[in-house]
């Protein structure tokens, strides 16, 4: 199975995604933030090489880390059981910083 065992046991009972602003202006592309959501929910893909990485748990808000494509991802399934995507970085260092900015992320999660 190619989800991660966190991912996979919670993936049945997500109700929503949800799309972030900044992700999609990250993205600086609509259609390309649809396929990675899809990909992120089909759990089947192939491609990504880097799928459900679990990072940690932030105030009950499971965060996640995505590549597709040098594509850096990240996604967190919320206390509503909704899947969030927070932010994608074509910049590695960017991302790092951003996984370790918890003030950030929960800035993020308080808006969408």
């Amino acid at each position: 199975m190619n989800c991660h065992s966190h991912f996979s046991s919670i993936r049945p009972f997500i109700k929503e995604a949800v799309i972030s602003k900044h992700f999609i202006k990250d993205l600086n592309n609509e259609e390309e933030a649809e396929l990675i959501v899809n990909d992120v929910l089909d759990c089947s893909n192939t491609d990504f090489t880097e799928l459900h990485k679990f990072e940690e748990s932030l105030d009950g808000n499971l965060i996640f880390r995505a590549k597709k494509e040098g594509v850096h991802i990240v996604y967190c399934v919320d206390k509503q059981i909704r899947i969030v995507f927070l932010r994608a970085f074509r910049n590695y260092s960017e991302y790092g910083k951003f996984l370790e900015d918890k003030k950030e992320i929960k800035n993020l999660l308080a808006h969408v």
